[in-house]
């Protein structure tokens, strides 16, 4: 059924993708699919900004939150699942929708939290995913 399958997960705050993370095991052992567990590092977004950070701060950053995804993979997934860490850098939707495409994902779980006024159905990152990605995706609440 499924092959490849991306679980985007916030390290910021772990707990929110429990729910997430559950079904992503429960599909990948039922498909025998491969499970790649995605964080990304927000950008700086203008470069305005990045001349009061030190030269290497991202390269830096990008460095420590691989190490913190491979704890978290190595803590919290059975050894059976056969699974790849990704850490990516820039805008949350855009990069797991490009790390869906380099991965060739046919499925996508995202943790959404519950809704507030402000985005009533879906919280912003999991409705682009869902408007733009291809293939299928599965929206887990919290």
């Amino acid at each position: 059924m499924f092959k490849e399958i991306l679980l985007p997960v916030d390290l910021g705050d772990p707990g929110s993708s429990k729910k997430a993370l559950s079904v992503a095991i429960e599909f990948s052992q039922s498909a025998g699919a491969k499970l790649h567990v995605l964080t990304v590092v927000p950008g700086f977004g203008m470069s305005i900004v990045s001349q009061y950070f030190p030269k290497d701060f991202e390269k830096n950053v990008v460095e420590e939150t691989e190490k913190q995804l491979a704890a978290f993979v190595a803590q919290r997934l059975p050894p059976e699942i056969e699974a790849q860490p990704m850490v990516a850098l820039g805008t949350i939707y855009e990069e797991i929708l490009g790390a869906a495409k380099r991965i060739g994902a046919d499925l996508i779980v995202m943790a959404a939290h519950r809704p507030g006024l402000q985005d009533y159905l879906l919280g912003p990152n999991a409705s682009r995913v869902v408007r733009h990605f291809k293939g299928s995706v599965m929206v887990v609440r919290d």
